[in-house]
Protein backbone atom coordinates (compact mmCIF):
# COMPACT_ATOMS: atom_id res chain seq x y z
CA UNK A 1 0.00 0.00 0.00
CA UNK A 2 2.91 2.38 0.76
CA UNK A 3 4.14 1.92 -2.82
CA UNK A 4 0.65 2.72 -4.17
CA UNK A 5 0.42 5.89 -2.09
CA UNK A 6 3.90 6.89 -3.26
CA UNK A 7 2.85 6.36 -6.90
CA UNK A 8 -0.33 8.42 -6.41
CA UNK A 9 1.74 11.18 -4.80
CA UNK A 10 4.23 11.18 -7.69
CA UNK A 11 1.44 11.32 -10.29
CA UNK A 12 -0.23 14.16 -8.40
CA UNK A 13 3.05 16.07 -8.37
CA UNK A 14 3.50 15.58 -12.12
CA UNK A 15 -0.10 16.63 -12.81
CA UNK A 16 0.32 19.79 -10.73
CA UNK A 17 3.62 20.57 -12.47
CA UNK A 18 2.01 20.15 -15.91
CA UNK A 19 -0.93 22.33 -14.93
CA UNK A 20 1.46 24.96 -13.61
CA UNK A 21 3.27 25.01 -16.96
CA UNK A 22 -0.05 25.40 -18.76
CA UNK A 23 -0.90 28.36 -16.54
CA UNK A 24 2.56 29.89 -16.69
CA UNK A 25 1.17 33.27 -17.66
CA UNK A 26 -1.24 33.19 -14.72
CA UNK A 27 1.63 32.25 -12.41
CA UNK A 28 3.85 35.03 -13.58
CA UNK A 29 2.52 37.33 -10.82
CA UNK A 30 3.98 38.10 -7.45
CA UNK A 31 5.17 35.57 -4.90
CA UNK A 32 3.34 35.09 -1.61
CA UNK A 33 4.49 37.47 1.11
CA UNK A 34 5.71 36.21 4.52
CA UNK A 35 2.97 34.66 6.71
CA UNK A 36 2.78 33.54 10.34
CA UNK A 37 0.15 30.89 11.00
CA UNK A 38 -1.50 29.06 13.91
CA UNK A 39 -2.98 25.60 13.36
CA UNK A 40 -5.04 23.02 15.22
CA UNK A 41 -4.03 19.42 14.37
CA UNK A 42 -5.60 15.94 14.55
CA UNK A 43 -3.43 12.82 14.12
CA UNK A 44 -4.79 9.33 13.30
CA UNK A 45 -2.32 6.50 14.14
CA UNK A 46 -4.81 3.66 13.47
CA UNK A 47 -5.76 4.28 9.82
CA UNK A 48 -2.29 3.45 8.31
CA UNK A 49 -2.48 -0.08 9.77
CA UNK A 50 -5.49 -0.90 7.61
CA UNK A 51 -4.11 1.01 4.63
CA UNK A 52 -0.86 -1.01 4.62
CA UNK A 53 -2.53 -4.34 5.47
CA UNK A 54 -6.10 -4.46 4.08
CA UNK A 55 -6.66 -7.85 5.77
CA UNK A 56 -6.89 -6.06 9.15
CA UNK A 57 -9.75 -3.87 7.93
CA UNK A 58 -9.52 -0.13 7.32
CA UNK A 59 -10.09 1.63 10.63
CA UNK A 60 -10.26 5.39 10.80
CA UNK A 61 -10.22 6.84 14.29
CA UNK A 62 -13.01 9.06 15.51
CA UNK A 63 -12.08 12.65 16.25
CA UNK A 64 -12.32 12.08 20.00
CA UNK A 65 -9.78 9.23 19.74
CA UNK A 66 -7.28 11.13 17.60
CA UNK A 67 -4.13 12.74 18.99
CA UNK A 68 -4.57 16.52 19.36
CA UNK A 69 -1.92 19.12 18.75
CA UNK A 70 -1.10 22.57 17.46
CA UNK A 71 1.41 24.21 15.11
CA UNK A 72 3.09 27.52 14.51
CA UNK A 73 4.09 27.99 10.88
CA UNK A 74 5.98 30.38 8.63
CA UNK A 75 5.10 30.61 4.89
CA UNK A 76 6.98 32.44 2.11
CA UNK A 77 6.63 32.25 -1.66
CA UNK A 78 9.78 31.13 -3.52
CA UNK A 79 8.04 31.09 -6.92
CA UNK A 80 4.68 32.49 -8.08
CA UNK A 81 3.30 28.91 -7.82
CA UNK A 82 5.51 27.41 -5.08
CA UNK A 83 5.60 28.24 -1.35
CA UNK A 84 8.07 27.21 1.34
CA UNK A 85 6.51 26.39 4.71
CA UNK A 86 8.25 25.65 8.02
CA UNK A 87 6.04 24.24 10.76
CA UNK A 88 6.76 23.63 14.42
CA UNK A 89 4.29 20.96 15.61
CA UNK A 90 3.38 20.01 19.15
CA UNK A 91 1.22 16.95 19.92
CA UNK A 92 -0.08 15.23 23.07
CA UNK A 93 0.20 11.43 23.11
CA UNK A 94 1.63 8.59 25.19
CA UNK A 95 4.59 7.94 22.84
CA UNK A 96 6.32 5.68 25.34
CA UNK A 97 3.39 3.26 25.10
CA UNK A 98 3.97 3.00 21.33
CA UNK A 99 7.54 1.75 21.89
CA UNK A 100 7.45 -0.08 25.22
CA UNK A 101 3.81 -1.13 25.53
CA UNK A 102 3.55 0.78 28.83
CA UNK A 103 0.75 3.27 29.35
CA UNK A 104 1.79 5.94 31.80
CA UNK A 105 0.64 9.42 31.03
CA UNK A 106 0.03 11.75 28.16
CA UNK A 107 3.36 12.92 26.78
CA UNK A 108 4.40 15.67 24.43
CA UNK A 109 6.06 15.44 20.98
CA UNK A 110 7.83 18.36 19.28
CA UNK A 111 8.44 18.38 15.49
CA UNK A 112 10.06 20.65 12.91
CA UNK A 113 8.75 20.21 9.37
CA UNK A 114 9.98 22.15 6.30
CA UNK A 115 7.95 21.50 3.11
CA UNK A 116 7.29 22.73 -0.42
CA UNK A 117 3.71 23.54 -1.46
CA UNK A 118 2.80 23.51 -5.17
CA UNK A 119 -0.22 25.52 -6.37
CA UNK A 120 -1.86 25.48 -9.84
CA UNK A 121 -3.07 29.09 -9.58
CA UNK A 122 -1.47 32.43 -8.62
CA UNK A 123 -1.51 33.30 -4.93
CA UNK A 124 -4.17 35.97 -5.43
CA UNK A 125 -6.81 33.32 -6.36
CA UNK A 126 -9.57 33.01 -3.76
CA UNK A 127 -9.61 29.19 -3.68
CA UNK A 128 -6.30 27.46 -4.35
CA UNK A 129 -5.62 23.72 -3.89
CA UNK A 130 -2.02 22.76 -3.25
CA UNK A 131 0.20 19.68 -3.03
CA UNK A 132 2.62 19.36 -0.09
CA UNK A 133 5.90 17.36 0.01
CA UNK A 134 8.45 17.72 2.78
CA UNK A 135 10.64 16.15 5.46
CA UNK A 136 10.17 16.29 9.22
CA UNK A 137 11.87 15.29 12.42
CA UNK A 138 10.98 15.36 16.07
CA UNK A 139 11.61 14.37 19.66
CA UNK A 140 9.02 12.09 21.30
CA UNK A 141 9.62 11.60 25.07
CA UNK A 142 13.36 10.99 24.73
CA UNK A 143 13.16 9.20 21.35
CA UNK A 144 14.09 10.96 18.10
CA UNK A 145 12.34 10.20 14.83
CA UNK A 146 12.03 11.35 11.23
CA UNK A 147 9.19 11.19 8.75
CA UNK A 148 8.16 12.23 5.23
CA UNK A 149 4.85 14.17 4.98
CA UNK A 150 2.95 14.34 1.70
CA UNK A 151 -0.62 15.34 0.98
CA UNK A 152 -3.13 17.86 -0.28
CA UNK A 153 -4.39 21.17 1.02
CA UNK A 154 -6.69 24.09 0.30
CA UNK A 155 -5.75 27.76 0.64
CA UNK A 156 -8.45 30.44 0.98
CA UNK A 157 -7.02 33.92 0.35
CA UNK A 158 -8.79 36.84 2.00
CA UNK A 159 -7.32 39.89 0.21
CA UNK A 160 -3.75 38.49 0.54
CA UNK A 161 -3.79 39.55 4.23
CA UNK A 162 -5.47 36.65 6.01
CA UNK A 163 -5.33 33.05 4.75
CA UNK A 164 -7.31 30.00 5.86
CA UNK A 165 -5.30 26.79 5.39
CA UNK A 166 -6.78 23.25 5.38
CA UNK A 167 -4.39 20.28 5.05
CA UNK A 168 -4.44 16.48 5.00
CA UNK A 169 -1.22 14.43 4.90
CA UNK A 170 0.04 10.89 5.06
CA UNK A 171 3.27 10.87 7.12
CA UNK A 172 5.72 7.96 6.62
CA UNK A 173 7.91 7.12 9.63
CA UNK A 174 11.39 6.56 8.13
CA UNK A 175 13.34 5.78 11.31
CA UNK A 176 14.43 2.23 12.09
CA UNK A 177 12.96 2.28 15.61
CA UNK A 178 9.64 3.66 14.33
CA UNK A 179 9.40 6.38 16.94
CA UNK A 180 5.79 7.22 16.00
CA UNK A 181 4.74 4.92 13.16
CA UNK A 182 2.92 6.06 9.99
CA UNK A 183 -0.05 8.36 10.60
CA UNK A 184 -2.67 10.53 8.95
CA UNK A 185 -2.32 14.22 9.82
CA UNK A 186 -5.15 16.76 9.54
CA UNK A 187 -4.71 20.49 10.14
CA UNK A 188 -6.88 23.64 10.21
CA UNK A 189 -5.13 26.99 10.49
CA UNK A 190 -5.18 30.73 9.97
CA UNK A 191 -2.14 32.65 8.67
CA UNK A 192 -1.54 36.40 8.66
CA UNK A 193 0.60 38.38 6.21
CA UNK A 194 3.42 40.09 8.16
CA UNK A 195 5.03 41.79 5.14
CA UNK A 196 4.75 45.41 4.11
CA UNK A 197 1.60 46.48 2.32
CA UNK A 198 2.24 46.49 -1.40
CA UNK A 199 1.77 49.74 -3.27
CA UNK A 200 -0.51 49.35 -6.23
CA UNK A 201 1.35 50.28 -9.39
CA UNK A 202 -0.62 52.46 -11.79
CA UNK A 203 0.32 51.61 -15.38
CA UNK A 204 1.39 54.52 -17.57
CA UNK A 205 -1.03 55.79 -20.19
CA UNK A 206 -0.84 53.95 -23.53
CA UNK A 207 1.27 55.56 -26.23
CA UNK A 208 -0.48 57.31 -29.10
CA UNK A 209 -1.67 55.05 -31.91
CA UNK A 210 0.59 55.20 -34.95
CA UNK A 211 -0.57 53.62 -38.20
CA UNK A 212 1.84 50.76 -39.03
CA UNK A 213 3.52 50.52 -42.41
CA UNK A 214 1.52 48.55 -44.98
CA UNK A 215 2.12 44.86 -45.76
CA UNK A 216 -0.59 43.85 -48.22
CA UNK A 217 0.28 40.12 -48.41
CA UNK A 218 0.92 39.78 -44.66
CA UNK A 219 4.28 38.03 -45.06
CA UNK A 220 6.17 40.30 -42.67
CA UNK A 221 7.96 42.16 -45.46
CA UNK A 222 6.76 45.75 -45.83
CA UNK A 223 5.40 46.70 -49.22
CA UNK A 224 8.20 49.24 -49.74
CA UNK A 225 10.75 46.39 -49.54
CA UNK A 226 8.59 43.57 -51.01
CA UNK A 227 9.35 42.55 -54.61
CA UNK A 228 6.18 40.40 -54.57
CA UNK A 229 3.82 42.58 -52.47
CA UNK A 230 0.64 40.68 -53.42
CA UNK A 231 1.96 37.14 -52.79
CA UNK A 232 3.20 35.97 -49.33
CA UNK A 233 6.90 35.16 -49.46
CA UNK A 234 10.14 35.02 -47.53
CA UNK A 235 12.15 37.89 -46.11
CA UNK A 236 15.36 36.25 -47.37
CA UNK A 237 13.95 36.44 -50.93
CA UNK A 238 12.65 40.03 -50.54
CA UNK A 239 9.09 38.87 -49.97
CA UNK A 240 8.83 36.44 -52.91
CA UNK A 241 7.60 32.82 -52.49
CA UNK A 242 9.69 29.64 -52.77
CA UNK A 243 7.38 26.61 -52.68
CA UNK A 244 10.12 23.94 -52.74
CA UNK A 245 12.39 25.76 -50.26
CA UNK A 246 15.52 25.59 -52.42
CA UNK A 247 16.33 29.29 -52.10
CA UNK A 248 15.24 30.12 -55.67
CA UNK A 249 12.08 32.20 -56.15
CA UNK A 250 9.21 30.47 -57.90
CA UNK A 251 9.37 33.01 -60.72
CA UNK A 252 12.97 32.00 -61.53
CA UNK A 253 12.58 28.27 -60.67
CA UNK A 254 11.99 25.86 -63.58
CA UNK A 255 11.06 23.16 -61.05
CA UNK A 256 9.14 25.18 -58.41
CA UNK A 257 7.73 22.10 -56.66
CA UNK A 258 11.00 20.12 -56.43
CA UNK A 259 14.06 21.39 -54.53
CA UNK A 260 17.02 21.91 -56.85
CA UNK A 261 20.18 23.91 -57.51
CA UNK A 262 20.74 27.32 -59.06
CA UNK A 263 23.11 25.87 -61.71
CA UNK A 264 20.21 23.71 -62.92
CA UNK A 265 17.76 26.67 -62.72
CA UNK A 266 16.11 25.32 -59.58
CA UNK A 267 15.84 21.71 -60.76
CA UNK A 268 17.54 18.70 -59.13
CA UNK A 269 20.78 17.28 -60.49
CA UNK A 270 19.73 15.10 -63.49
CA UNK A 271 19.92 11.30 -63.54
CA UNK A 272 19.98 10.45 -67.26
CA UNK A 273 20.02 6.64 -66.88
CA UNK A 274 17.48 6.68 -63.98
CA UNK A 275 19.67 4.44 -61.79
CA UNK A 276 19.26 6.64 -58.70
CA UNK A 277 22.81 8.09 -59.01
CA UNK A 278 22.92 11.67 -60.25
CA UNK A 279 24.99 12.51 -63.29
CA UNK A 280 27.52 14.55 -61.32
CA UNK A 281 28.82 11.44 -59.55
CA UNK A 282 27.80 8.80 -62.14
CA UNK A 283 30.79 7.52 -64.14
CA UNK A 284 28.38 5.82 -66.55
CA UNK A 285 25.59 8.46 -66.79
CA UNK A 286 23.86 6.83 -69.78
CA UNK A 287 23.95 3.22 -68.54
CA UNK A 288 22.08 2.13 -65.37
CA UNK A 289 24.46 0.97 -62.65
CA UNK A 290 24.91 0.77 -58.90
CA UNK A 291 26.46 3.07 -56.31
CA UNK A 292 29.40 0.84 -55.31
CA UNK A 293 30.61 0.97 -58.93
CA UNK A 294 30.03 4.76 -59.11
CA UNK A 295 26.92 4.39 -61.25
CA UNK A 296 28.35 1.79 -63.63
CA UNK A 297 27.03 -1.79 -64.00
CA UNK A 298 28.75 -4.65 -62.18
CA UNK A 299 31.72 -5.61 -64.40
CA UNK A 300 31.98 -8.92 -66.31
CA UNK A 301 35.72 -9.31 -66.82
CA UNK A 302 35.62 -12.48 -68.95
CA UNK A 303 32.46 -11.45 -70.85
CA UNK A 304 30.62 -14.70 -70.18
CA UNK A 305 27.39 -13.01 -69.08
CA UNK A 306 28.00 -13.71 -65.38
CA UNK A 307 29.00 -10.54 -63.49
CA UNK A 308 32.18 -10.59 -61.41
CA UNK A 309 30.26 -10.55 -58.10
CA UNK A 310 28.66 -13.89 -58.97
CA UNK A 311 31.44 -15.29 -61.21
CA UNK A 312 33.81 -17.63 -59.38
CA UNK A 313 36.14 -17.68 -62.42
CA UNK A 314 36.23 -14.03 -63.47
CA UNK A 315 39.08 -14.62 -65.94
CA UNK A 316 37.60 -17.74 -67.60
CA UNK A 317 34.30 -17.97 -69.40
CA UNK A 318 31.70 -20.36 -68.14
CA UNK A 319 27.93 -20.76 -67.84
CA UNK A 320 25.89 -19.28 -65.00
CA UNK A 321 24.91 -22.83 -63.99
CA UNK A 322 28.57 -23.40 -63.05
CA UNK A 323 29.00 -19.97 -61.39
CA UNK A 324 30.73 -18.58 -64.50
CA UNK A 325 33.44 -21.28 -64.52
CA UNK A 326 34.22 -23.62 -67.45
CA UNK A 327 32.57 -27.05 -67.39
CA UNK A 328 35.04 -29.84 -66.61
CA UNK A 329 34.91 -32.50 -69.33
CA UNK A 330 33.44 -35.91 -68.57
CA UNK A 331 36.68 -37.54 -69.74
CA UNK A 332 38.75 -35.76 -67.08
CA UNK A 333 36.17 -36.51 -64.38
CA UNK A 334 36.27 -40.21 -65.32
CA UNK A 335 40.10 -40.24 -65.06
CA UNK A 336 39.97 -38.72 -61.57
CA UNK A 337 37.24 -41.17 -60.46
CA UNK A 338 39.29 -44.09 -61.84
CA UNK A 339 42.34 -42.86 -59.92
CA UNK A 340 40.27 -42.71 -56.73
CA UNK A 341 39.10 -46.32 -57.27
CA UNK A 342 42.72 -47.44 -57.54
CA UNK A 343 44.01 -45.99 -54.28
CA UNK A 344 45.17 -48.74 -51.91
CA UNK A 345 46.52 -48.72 -48.34
CA UNK A 346 48.18 -51.17 -46.03
CA UNK A 347 45.55 -53.04 -44.03
CA UNK A 348 44.34 -50.99 -41.08
CA UNK A 349 46.85 -48.22 -41.89
CA UNK A 350 47.02 -44.98 -43.86
CA UNK A 351 50.25 -45.80 -45.77
CA UNK A 352 49.70 -45.76 -49.54
CA UNK A 353 50.66 -48.88 -51.50
CA UNK A 354 52.90 -48.37 -54.51
CA UNK A 355 50.25 -49.67 -56.90
CA UNK A 356 48.26 -46.48 -56.17
CA UNK A 357 50.93 -44.19 -57.62
CA UNK A 358 50.34 -44.58 -61.40
CA UNK A 359 46.71 -43.43 -61.23
CA UNK A 360 47.51 -40.68 -58.71
CA UNK A 361 50.17 -39.44 -61.12
CA UNK A 362 47.39 -39.10 -63.72
CA UNK A 363 45.63 -36.73 -61.30
CA UNK A 364 48.89 -34.79 -60.91
CA UNK A 365 49.07 -34.42 -64.70
CA UNK A 366 45.46 -33.19 -64.90
CA UNK A 367 46.07 -30.60 -62.17
CA UNK A 368 49.28 -29.38 -63.81
CA UNK A 369 47.49 -28.96 -67.14
CA UNK A 370 44.56 -27.15 -65.51
CA UNK A 371 45.96 -24.76 -62.89
CA UNK A 372 42.48 -23.53 -61.84
CA UNK A 373 41.27 -27.00 -60.86
CA UNK A 374 40.93 -27.99 -57.20
CA UNK A 375 40.41 -31.42 -55.62
CA UNK A 376 38.36 -32.44 -52.57
CA UNK A 377 39.63 -35.78 -51.16
CA UNK A 378 37.22 -37.76 -48.93
CA UNK A 379 38.15 -40.87 -46.94
CA UNK A 380 35.65 -43.62 -45.93
CA UNK A 381 35.79 -46.93 -44.00
CA UNK A 382 33.54 -49.91 -43.32
CA UNK A 383 31.92 -50.42 -39.90
CA UNK A 384 34.42 -52.94 -38.56
CA UNK A 385 36.04 -51.61 -35.38
CA UNK A 386 35.22 -48.67 -33.15
CA UNK A 387 33.68 -45.48 -34.57
CA UNK A 388 36.48 -43.23 -33.26
CA UNK A 389 39.15 -45.48 -34.76
CA UNK A 390 37.41 -45.56 -38.16
CA UNK A 391 37.00 -41.78 -38.14
CA UNK A 392 40.68 -41.26 -37.44
CA UNK A 393 41.71 -43.81 -40.06
CA UNK A 394 39.54 -42.12 -42.75
CA UNK A 395 41.04 -38.71 -41.87
CA UNK A 396 44.59 -40.10 -42.12
CA UNK A 397 43.99 -41.92 -45.44
CA UNK A 398 42.48 -38.82 -47.09
CA UNK A 399 45.42 -36.79 -45.75
CA UNK A 400 47.90 -39.36 -47.16
CA UNK A 401 46.47 -38.90 -50.67
CA UNK A 402 46.68 -35.12 -50.27
CA UNK A 403 50.28 -35.39 -49.04
CA UNK A 404 51.23 -37.51 -52.07
CA UNK A 405 49.83 -34.91 -54.49
CA UNK A 406 51.63 -32.13 -52.63
CA UNK A 407 54.87 -34.13 -52.87
CA UNK A 408 54.41 -34.09 -56.64
CA UNK A 409 54.35 -30.28 -56.73
CA UNK A 410 50.64 -29.55 -56.42
CA UNK A 411 49.98 -26.47 -54.26
CA UNK A 412 48.38 -27.40 -50.95
CA UNK A 413 45.89 -24.54 -51.36
CA UNK A 414 44.32 -26.46 -54.26
CA UNK A 415 43.71 -29.55 -52.14
CA UNK A 416 41.46 -30.33 -49.19
CA UNK A 417 40.88 -33.60 -47.37
CA UNK A 418 38.15 -34.86 -45.03
CA UNK A 419 37.45 -38.16 -43.30
CA UNK A 420 33.92 -39.47 -42.81
CA UNK A 421 34.68 -42.78 -41.09
CA UNK A 422 31.84 -45.26 -41.49
CA UNK A 423 29.08 -42.60 -41.72
CA UNK A 424 28.56 -42.71 -45.53
CA UNK A 425 28.46 -46.33 -46.70
CA UNK A 426 27.70 -47.05 -50.37
CA UNK A 427 27.09 -50.78 -49.82
CA UNK A 428 25.90 -53.24 -47.17
CA UNK A 429 28.49 -53.66 -44.40
CA UNK A 430 27.13 -57.14 -43.62
CA UNK A 431 28.98 -58.71 -46.59
CA UNK A 432 32.70 -58.77 -47.38
CA UNK A 433 32.02 -57.33 -50.85
CA UNK A 434 29.99 -54.50 -49.37
CA UNK A 435 32.62 -53.67 -46.78
CA UNK A 436 35.29 -53.60 -49.53
CA UNK A 437 33.26 -50.99 -51.45
CA UNK A 438 32.83 -48.91 -48.33
CA UNK A 439 36.62 -48.82 -47.73
CA UNK A 440 37.29 -46.15 -50.35
CA UNK A 441 38.71 -42.76 -51.27
CA UNK A 442 36.70 -40.29 -53.37
CA UNK A 443 38.15 -37.32 -55.28
CA UNK A 444 35.93 -34.49 -56.56
CA UNK A 445 37.21 -31.95 -59.11
CA UNK A 446 36.08 -28.32 -59.21
CA UNK A 447 37.41 -25.13 -60.72
CA UNK A 448 36.13 -22.73 -58.04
Amino acid sequence: MKQKLTLILALSLLATSAFSQKNKKMGSGEKKGPLIGLHFNLIDFNAPIGIKDPSTGKTYSKIKDMTKGFSISFWKGIHPLVDLSIRANGSFRDYRALRLGLTDKTEFGIELEPALNFRPFPDKALMNPFLTVGIGGGVYTGEMGAYVPAGLGLQINLNSITYILLQGQYRWDITKKKATGDNLFYSFGIAQNIGKEKVKVVPPPPPPVVEPPKDRDGDGVLDVDDKCPDVPGLASLQGCPDRDGDGITDAEDKCPDVAGLARYQGCPIPDTDKDGINDEVDKCPTVPGIARYQGCPIPDTDGDGVNDEEDKCINEKGPASNFGCPIISEEIIKKVNLAAQNVFFETGKSKLLAKSFPKLNDVVTILNENPTYKVQIDGHTDDVGKDDYNQGLSDERAASVKAYLVSKGIAESRLSSTGYGETKPVADNKTAAGRAKNRRVEMTLSNF
